[in-house]
């Protein structure tokens, strides 16, 4: 298959690259202003994914399988900073791909997020009804019910958790920026009550893949780990697992009653019920103890860690 993939150098665009190249697919791949190689990429596009006119012109000079939309911008505050460009990338982006496979038959896999629930009535079924409580999340919900209106039977959404993995820079996962912060002299401050059911980029890449080639399949669905953490148990376990000490990576933990304000965009418990995608697929879903073992360390970064272990 030929698979369109657009944000190949973040997290879960480019662990989709690597996937489907590894089994035998061709991949062309957009980015914006990222400039380094992208592993699975067989033909990179730089691609302003808010000109609607040339996405349209590439895909339809393409002409592709599937299209992948790993593009977003995935930070509250950063929404919340600008909510008018990050409406662009997450509302207004989707509804314009749904519009496309619909004119071409083309399937869509569409990416969306747990935070479309308010966090309080956990655990989550894709049946539930959906309380976004920041901007990243109403953007979350509204693109998927474009996407589902236009493109009914040819879209797939997966709502993906808080994700771990190797992103092509180094920069993007939870690790990463945990390493990162550290390496900085900074002390990450998590909560001990915010509970989230991670999984790796890598894992969520191969359930993509795998619907790419399940034509019968449309609608919405969960995917994410076995196992529900704190953040600070995550942040625990990933010190952890790299061998760093509490003197090279220290930790700070916080609670909701301790920032009210805050906490009334933050959900406390995103518990995902992943059935009936979890049932209906070969791809396992992964303990957090395999999800930790894909982990690497990004090049930039491995000075300083066999510093920090010596």
């Amino acid at each position: 298959m030929k698979f369109f993939v657009l944000g190949a150098s973040g997290l879960v665009g480019g662990a989709f690259a690597r996937a489907a190249q590894a089994a035998g697919h061709f991949v062309i791949g957009t980015v914006g202003s990222f400039t380094g190689a992208i592993a699975g990429v067989s033909e990179k596009r730089i691609l302003d994914l808010t000109d609607a006119s040339a996405l349209e012109a590439a895909i339809q000079h393409t002409q592709p399988d599937v299209l992948i939309n790993a593009a977003a911008i995935s930070e509250p505050g950063k929404c919340d900073e600008d909510p008018a460009r990050s409406h662009q990338l997450n509302v207004a982006l989707p509804a314009l791909l749904a519009r496309i496979a619909q004119a071409r038959g083309t399937r869509l896999l569409h990416l969306s997020s747990e935070q479309v629930f308010a966090g309080d009535r956990a655990p989550y079924a894709v049946t539930d009804p959906v309380h976004p409580i920041n901007t990243y999340a109403e953007q979350k919900v509204e693109s998927e019910k474009l996407v589902h209106t236009t493109a009914p039977t040819l879209a797939v959404t997966v709502r993906a958790p808080l994700l771990m993995g190797n992103s092509p820079g180094g920069r993007r996962s939870l690790h990463e920026r945990l390493l990162g912060d550290w390496s900085a002299g900074k002390t990450p401050v998590l909560y001990t009550d915010e509970f989230r059911q991670t999984c790796t980029a890598e894992n969520l890449a191969l359930a993509l893949l795998e619907l790419a080639g399940r034509p019968e399949i449309s609608g919405v669905f969960h995917w994410a780990g076995a196992e529900l953490l704190s953040r600070y148990e995550l942040g625990l376990r990933i010190r952890a697992h790299f061998g760093l000490s509490e003197t090279h990576a220290p930790l700070k933990t916080t609670d909701r009653a301790s920032d009210p304000k805050a906490s009334a965009k933050r959900q406390a418990n995103l518990a995902l019920d992943l059935r009936p995608l979890s049932q209906l697929l070969r791809t396992p879903v992964e303990t957090f103890d395999q999800q930790l073992a894909t982990l690497r360390v990004p090049a930039h970064l491995q000075s300083w860690l066999e510093s920090a272990r010596a």
